[in-house]
């Protein structure tokens, strides 16, 4: 793969299987039988829906987007029953942000009071994500409970590369393929804010190259943002855990995020991150904090 992601390619694919999901009966139209050449709607049928020609949509289903309207786009996301995230996507891929290189490039840093925020936070796992779902940072229990990613090498603090790559993380995780699954669509929705990003693009092209389900779930072109719910962990130590997370994106840099990790009052799970808590650094030998640049 080379140097970025084809902007074009994946506007068409995201339009061509959002449209597929659909079928004819569910947004009010004729299906004519079971013998349809496409599953989900037609082109023409959906620039009905969108109130366009079907010559104008197609072009744009074949990338062509180049001074599409909000407007326009608004009715496909309308006409797609797209979500609120789906639909940001769609206008990143079809109206892009005019960015500089170096804003592609930079460095990310995580801010001091952020990394002290950390260390206040300490009876609770929490990490600084950013783009290509970096690990930037992170506290004692975040290393108790995920692994002491402060031995990985630089590079390889990646939350994508451990999910996809590594076998302790496929067994940590009790829903390993919706773990997965929520990791490719945060690649997705960064692919759309940043297509010209060349380590996003290689982290891509590897996992693509050593990983069939990564292949398999970013053909499926899926979006989401979950800012919060629930996940299930299977600890070597204290065994397996409920808990709730909290994503929050900072105002100031969208491309970073700060999560959090807790346990019902009262709960086993929360015995058990006390107990991790009291064996510190005996739990995964974590350093106490640890910052990257990416």
């Amino acid at each position: 793969m080379d140097g970025q992601l084809d902007r074009r390619a994946e506007l068409s694919e995201f339009l061509r299987t959002r449209r597929a999901r659909l079928k004819p009966e569910e947004v009010g139209l004729p299906s004519f039988g079971r013998h349809r050449r496409v599953p989900g709607l037609r082109r023409e049928e959906l620039a009905q829906l969108a109130g366009m020609s079907v010559a104008y949509y197609t072009r744009l289903e074949q990338g062509n987007g180049r001074n599409v309207s909000a407007e326009v786009l608004d009715a496909i996301a309308g006409a797609l029953r797209l979500s609120d995230a789906e639909h940001a996507h769609l206008l990143d891929l079809a109206k892009p942000k005019r960015q500089k290189r170096k804003s592609v490039a930079r460095t990310q840093q995580v801010r001091v009071a952020l990394l002290q925020l950390l260390e206040t936070v300490d009876t609770v796992p929490a990490y600084v994500s950013g783009r290509r779902t970096d690990i930037l940072a992170w506290n004692r229990m975040a290393a108790s409970l995920f692994g002491d990613w402060g031995r990985l090498p630089v590079g390889e603090r990646n939350w994508s590369r451990l999910v996809f790559l590594d076998p302790e993380y496929r067994d940590r995780f009790v829903d390993w393929e919706q773990k997965a699954s929520d990791m490719v669509s945060w690649l997705r929705m960064d692919a759309g804010r940043h297509p010209d990003d060349p380590r996003l693009s290689a982290l891509v092209g590897e996992l693509s190259v050593k990983s069939e389900e990564f292949r398999r779930l970013w053909a499926e072109h899926d979006v989401k943002e979950k800012s919060h719910g629930v996940k299930r962990m299977r600890h070597p130590l204290v065994g397996d855990l409920t808990l709730s997370f909290e994503t929050f994106r900072l105002v100031d840099d969208p491309d970073q995020s700060f999560v959090t990790y807790h346990a019902e009052p009262g709960s086993p799970s929360a015995e058990a991150l006390r107990l991790l808590a009291s064996w510190g650094t005996d739990a995964a030998a974590p350093s106490t904090l640890t910052e990257r640049r990416a």
